[in-house]
């Protein structure tokens, strides 16, 4: 068996960058109303549009007061975005599927995020008869008449579930072996590597592995790989995977050998004569008659083990504690001046605000208490102008929080009227202000995040350095967004992706740090609600991997779920409902 050589760079090939698609979670509905049949339709929200389009109903369950549907939704989880949900619950008269020929009992709107995050990820929700739009501005919802109810009056609860499909957490590994592959390069062999594609429902494929570069060999043995199951076939075992075989070259212009197709299912029976694939040129089969194949690619080994997954802690009550920094520089302007980054608008809210309504709306679900620490660098303070780099916004030294994201909103233009802004921008401070807490507690139930939002270039670089390091081996993550137009490129470097932090030769146990310029996001035609969309994804999308590399790394194993409520505590005691509901479907 010939071992690799120099593993060859790749990058100029393909980007593996969001190819593994989201986890998926099942959602289960019941609901407290009064003993009608009733059905629940499930709606999502476009985030471009923000049309509600229905997604899927329950089955109809007869006359009982305390429904639970058997029919489940199922929907990809993105932790990134912000997933809103709504649930109508009707009263259904006839076999019709026109919900307007059906009486409206109420609805509830969430974020799939919400539920989740919730205890156990068990959500409760008052049905209200009003119906809400989304306000332009803000993004948040408004009261609106609809069904020509009343806004805002309750008419029961509705109870969300959300459990993580059992097959998302499956990782497969497997190793393979090629032999008498052709001959590509005219000094040597061939420098083979194979190439994995999963096949998406419209015909197309999408990139999901590559392996390393053999050097100078026909017959190579891979390194054996692991890829979540999710990433090869998303759930589906008979969909098809295809694989090509290629041979390296520096320039970039890889040779292509040949392919094959397979699939999960085929994987899974492991080594056998069924995963022996002839590796077939197809222009090559058409040009000579006597073609074979190009070789063949032998499957050595296979194995497939569940991993614990970042739900699997949230729902094991793991909390999320964020905390924002604020950039109080005199490079930002004059507040009062509209040309400041820190300006107030009546109008409309500033970088800073729309960077953290953003980040904020997406993160606060997964912390139970909504109390958010918030802190400012780089101002003099009041009464005696001392200069601070790790000031409450709220004014309170013994308690930074903040109640919710209009809290810090609150206390940051609060801040804004009371304090100088002066200089320089100093991160360390904050930093270890939040690795301290962090540190505090390492037993896997909290995990902190901390979102820095500035405008310049860093001023104390190698103490921010040896911060992040240390920071590296804590239950913490760091969030950088730069607003203005300063170079930041000492924070591409602090991001870590292409090369690993270091501080005194020590290097970064982990990539804790997501930086993004807050100009690439700005969306000229004024639609911050899309544009602020994107960002949030962007920094957001590496935290669910970094809480449980964190995890992983400290064997931390999530914690079971808290029981569930026998009963809701806004349930009456009204009559029994029926032994067996009929369920119908419309």
């Amino acid at each position: 068996m010939e071992q690799p050589e120099d593993m060859a760079s790749l990058s100029e090939f393909d980007s593996l960058a969001g190819s593994i698609p989201a986890t998926k979670v099942e959602i289960t509905v019941s609901s407290i109303v009064s003993p009608l049949p009733a059905v629940c339709v499930m709606y999502t929200q476009g985030m471009e549009n923000k049309q509600w389009r229905e997604f899927g109903r329950t089955e109809v369950i007869d006359n009982t007061l305390n429904p639970d549907f058997v029919r489940k939704f199922i929907v990809d989880y993105f932790f990134e975005e912000k997933q809103n949900l709504r649930f109508d619950l009707y009263d259904v008269d006839s076999k019709s599927p026109d919900l307007s020929k059906h009486d409206f009992l109420g609805q509830a709107f969430c974020t799939l995020g919400e539920i989740v995050g919730s205890p156990g990820s068990r959500l409760e929700k008052p049905l209200t008869i009003g119906a809400f739009s989304l306000n332009s501005r803000t993004g948040k919802p408004m009261p609106a008449v609809s069904n020509g109810g009343v806004p805002g009056k309750k008419c029961g609860t509705i109870i969300l579930s959300a459990e993580e499909l059992s097959n998302c957490r499956d990782v497969a590994t497997m190793q393979f072996c090629a032999n008498k592959l052709d001959k590509k390069d005219f000094f040597g062999k061939s420098d083979p590597f194979l190439v994995f594609y999963r096949s998406n429902e419209d015909g197309t494929f999408t990139i999901c592995h590559k392996t390393e570069v053999m050097k100078n060999t026909l017959n190579p043995v891979w390194q054996t790989f692991s890829i979540p199951v999710r990433a090869l076939c998303n759930g589906d075992y008979d969909r098809t995977i295809k694989v090509e075989v290629y041979d390296w070259d520096r320039d970039g212009s890889h040779d292509f050998i040949g392919e094959f197709t397979t699939s999960y299912r085929e994987l899974a029976r492991g080594q056998s004569q069924f995963n022996i694939y002839e590796v077939v040129n197809p222009k090559k089969k058409m040009k000579k008659k006597k073609y074979v194949n190009s070789g063949t690619v032998t499957l050595l080994s296979f194995a497939v083990e569940s991993e614990c997954t970042f739900l699997d802690y949230i729902k094991g009550g793991t909390q999320i504690n964020f905390t924002v920094a604020i950039d109080f520089t005199a490079s930002n302007g004059n507040p009062s001046q509209s040309t400041s980054l820190h300006y107030m608008s009546p109008y409309q809210l500033n970088a800073y605000a729309l960077a953290l309504t953003a980040v904020g709306e997406i993160i606060q679900h997964y912390d139970s208490d909504k109390m958010f620490p918030a802190l400012g660098f780089g101002a003099k303070l009041p009464p005696d102008g001392r200069v601070s780099h790790e000031f409450p916004l709220n004014g309170n030294q013994e308690n930074p929080s903040c109640c919710g994201i209009d809290g810090i909103l609150e206390a940051y233009h609060r801040s804004l009227r009371t304090v100088q802004l002066y200089g320089p921008t100093n991160f360390a401070p904050v930093v270890t202000h939040v690795a301290r807490n962090a540190a505090a507690v390492q037993d896997g139930s909290q995990y902190s995040v901390l979102l820095i939002i500035t405008d310049g270039v860093i001023s104390d670089m190698a103490q921010t350095k040896e911060a992040i390091v240390n920071a590296a081996k804590l239950p913490m993550s760091i969030i950088i967004v730069g607003v203005g137009q300063a170079e930041f490129d000492a924070m591409v470097e602090l991001d870590g992706d292409d090369v690993r932090i270091s501080s005194r030769g020590k290097l970064a146990e982990r990539d804790i740090v997501q930086f993004v310029p807050f100009r690439d996001y700005v969306d000229r035609t004024g639609n911050h609600v899309l544009s602020m969309a994107r960002l949030a994804r962007d920094v957001l999308a590496e935290i669910p991997d970094q809480l449980v590399s964190y995890m992983k790394a400290q064997g931390i194993r999530p914690r079971p779920p808290p029981a569930a409520p026998t009963h809701s505590p806004t349930q009456s005691p009204a009559r029994t409902p029926p032994a067996s509901p009929l369920h119908t479907h419309i």
